[in-house]
This record gives structure tokens, C-alpha cells and sequence, in this order.
């Protein structure tokens, strides 16, 4: 589905990511996971066509990422950063149906599509008269969430979505969005820096430092096998007690 191929990107001069080659299939979730600055957010923008590569390629469904061809590939992409990223001055329903309207879609399917996905995400539609600074830290992101759906895109980008949430609504909304992967097969790339949340939702565990990919896998890959020493560091710095139980849940 995604396919970077010896992609590299500099910002004045500096290099962010390296050169990086890295497949996505079709119908699964990967967790970019690192510390912050590590290329992890780089990776989403040349998926998405926000930024080109200094060099290699991106192609998404086998079609090159370009200036050009972004336009029509974001329509198929649904979008996520932290706290929803919901624009303030249209309510929640605005923000929900914007690329909706855009594309000219008529009232009753907006509704519609708007009602299916306030079922989805488990919200009361009632809610989406509210603008985003009357909403919850978690209602932001339901609402980003079924903003990223509205189009029923094949794949979805999340950017840390639920770093600013409390634990209580982070792992309510990690249920739901596991939930929302596995029922509609869709094909996720999803960047954290938070071990626990990387293991919930992802299929496969990418860890990076410093623009380059250490090792990817299976969380308990990972864990049991690091290939470097830093994936060790990074992995014990955030275990919680009593590793055998948290990685049997995960």
C-alpha cells in the first residue's frame, strides 16, 4: 500500500531522515515509534505529498508520491495529529463534513455519512454542534477521527493522536480505533512514541533514532531480540512492572 524507497529528506541542510526504504501492506497497521525528532512525523508529510523528498520516492497503491498527484491521493487518505487539529471557528459538524462540501457532496449524504460515523466512534451527534474549544481533549479527537473517515479512505495517517488525552480516554479511544482497523480493513500508519500504545494498535513495531529505522517487528520481537542497543534503552525506559502480563495483553 505504501512504499518509501530510499527516501531522504534535509531541512537547512540538516539531515532529518535518512535514506529509508520502507513497505506498508495493504490491511495493516505500523507503528512508527521513537523519540521525539526522530523522523517519525517526516515520514507521514512525504506520504501525504506535504513535503517531497531530497531523494528516493514514495508511492502509495504503486502511484508516486508528486506535486501533482497529491491532491487526488489525500482525498483517499484520512489525516490525524494530536488534539484532532480541528479548525475553531466551524463547529464540529463543520469540521466533520469540510472535505464533504468541497467535493459537492448534497445535504442528506452528508448527514448520513455524519450519523454513521458518530455511531462509530461512539459519539452523541448532539456533540457536533459544539465548537472545538466546547469539546473534551477525547471528543476533539473523535471528531478529528471522523473527519479523517468522512471520505471512507483506504488509509489513514495517525500523528500522535492521543498524546494530549488523559490514560482513562487514551485507552478507551486505542479500543475504539483497534475496533475501527480491524472491522474495516484498513491500512494504518500510526507514529507514537509511546511503547504500550505502539504494541496495541500495531501490527508491526518500526523504531527509529536519529532519521534511521533500528528495527522493525512484532513488539515482543523487539523486546525479546533487540538488534541494537538503543532499542533495549528505549524499550526498558518506558516497561512497566510485571512485563510477562503487559506483553501477553498486548
Amino acid at each position: 500500500m505504501i512504499a518509501l524507497e530510499s527516501v531522504e529528506k534535509r531541512y537547512a541542510g540538516k539531515v532529518i531522515l535518512c535514506p529509508t526504504t520502507l513497505e506498508v501492506p495493504a490491511r495493516t497497521c505500523v507503528s512508527l515509534l521513537g523519540p521525539s525528532g526522530c523522523g517519525k512525523s517526516t515520514i507521514l508529510r512525504l506520504i501525504l505529498g506535504l513535503i517531497a523528498p531530497d531523494a528516493g520516492r514514495v508511492l502509495v497503491d504503486g502511484q508516486p508520491v508528486t506535486a501533482a498527484s497529491a491532491p487526488a491521493l489525500r482525498r483517499r487518505i484520512g489525516y490525524v495529529i494530536q488534539d484532532g487539529g480541528l479548525f475553531p471557528h466551524l463547529t464540529a459538524a463543520g469540521n466533520v463534513a469540510l472535505m464533504a462540501r468541497e467535493l459537492d457532496w448534497d445535504e442528506p449524504r452528508i448527514r448520513a455519512r455524519t450519523e454513521e460515523l458518530c455511531a462509530l466512534v461512539r459519539l452523541d451527534l448532539a456533540i457536533l454542534a459544539r465548537y472545538p474549544g466546547e469539546l473534551s481533549g477525547g471528543q476533539r479527537q473523535r471528531v478529528g477521527l471522523m473527519r479523517a473517515l468522512m471520505l471512507d479512505p483506504v488509509l489513514l495517517l495517525l500523528d500522535e493522536p492521543m498524546g494530549a488525552l488523559d490514560p482513562l480516554v487514551r485507552r478507551q479511544l486505542q479500543d475504539d480505533l483497534k475496533r475501527i482497523f480491524t472491522d474495516r480493513a484498513r491500512t494504518v500508519v500510526l507514529v507514537t512514541h509511546d511503547m504500550a500504545e505502539a504494541a496495541t494498535l500495531g501490527d508491526e513495531v518500526v523504531l527509529m533514532r536519529d532519521g534511521r529505522i533500528l528495527q522493525r517487528g512484532p513488539m515482543a520481537e523487539l523486546m525479546d531480540a533487540p538488534s541494537d542497543p538503543f532499542v533495549d534503552e528505549f524499550l526498558r525506559a518506558q516497561r512497566v512492572p510485571g512485563r510477562d502480563a503487559w506483553r501477553a495483553a498486548s
